[in-house]
């Protein structure tokens, strides 16, 4: 995969994203403008200005760390565009995990330009846009969202690739497009949006969005053990000890959310009444 572009590899993973599931799946139950938005937002925005960031100087491993920034840009997007005021506990969450990230971010070596760092955060500010229309949308169905606001993306990709990369660098990829492309392509597709965005939309969908977004700060937490596990890449103490700091964030956060869950389940079973 190191020969393919990184835009083109996004509207290769979004066109099998998109097909044949878009002729199976009902289209979701909300209006065009909100599905184009949300794919404009949440898929191409994130991850074009994700992959220039990247071109542009971005490490690669700083970027996915960076990209959490969407978790605060979320939850003060939804307070201001939805009126979903966080309790105490969620902002007290937040911040703790935001403190565990940037212990991570320098305990990895901030060595990002100033630029490709502003251009991640707009990723970032792109997918907390994107969670808030989701959230506003409240479509049943998690995977329509996901397959339909996808038709967005892959025109767009391969266009900006065309323009960033030139033709010579997509020929490349397509001659080049071997098994690990393949492998690669089959993770994002299936594990990443159309089991992982669909289990994410859904859950926006049906809760406030203060309530769901703290859970992804532990994408560098499992990042971080996957790679000790998997690859053998020990992590330093700063990471571990940001790591251990995001968790404290994620169970201030998401703790009371539970906790109220399952206080109202209890109390709609009919041994409540």
């Amino acid at each position: 995969m190191a020969d393919l572009p990184p835009l083109m590899f996004v509207a290769i993973r979004f066109v099998f994203v998109v097909f044949p599931a878009i002729f199976f799946v009902p289209k979701p139950d909300a209006p065009w403008r909100t599905i184009l938005l949300i794919g404009a937002f949440m898929s191409l925005g994130q991850f074009s200005l994700l992959y220039l960031a990247i071109s542009l100087g971005m490490p690669a491993g700083m970027a996915s760390l960076v990209l959490q920034a969407q978790v605060l840009f979320t939850v003060l997007l939804a307070w201001v565009g939805l009126r979903e005021r966080p309790r105490s506990e969620q902002l007290v969450g937040v911040l703790i995990g935001t403190v565990g990230l940037a212990i991570i971010a320098v305990a990895h070596g901030m060595q990002a330009p100033v630029i490709p760092l502003f251009v991640t955060l707009a990723a970032a500010a792109a997918w907390a846009i994107g969670n808030v229309l989701v959230r506003q949308a409240k479509v049943a169905s998690g995977l329509s969202m996901v397959v339909w606001s996808g038709i967005v993306v892959p025109l767009p990709a391969l266009a900006l690739s065309l323009v960033l990369d030139g033709p010579a660098a997509l020929a490349r990829g397509f001659a080049g497009f071997g098994w690990t492309a393949v492998l690669g392509t089959a993770y994002t597709v299936i594990a990443a949006s159309l089991i992982g965005y669909t289990i994410f939309n859904s859950l926006l969908a049906r809760h406030p969005a203060t309530s769901v977004v703290p859970y992804i700060l532990l994408v560098p937490v499992v990042g971080i053990a996957s790679a000790w596990l998997v690859m053998n890449e020990v992590p330093s103490a700063g990471e571990l000890i940001g790591a251990a700091i995001m968790l404290v964030g994620v169970a201030v956060a998401g703790g009371s959310f539970a906790l109220r869950s399952r206080s109202r389940a209890s109390t709609d079973s009919p041994d409540a009444t």
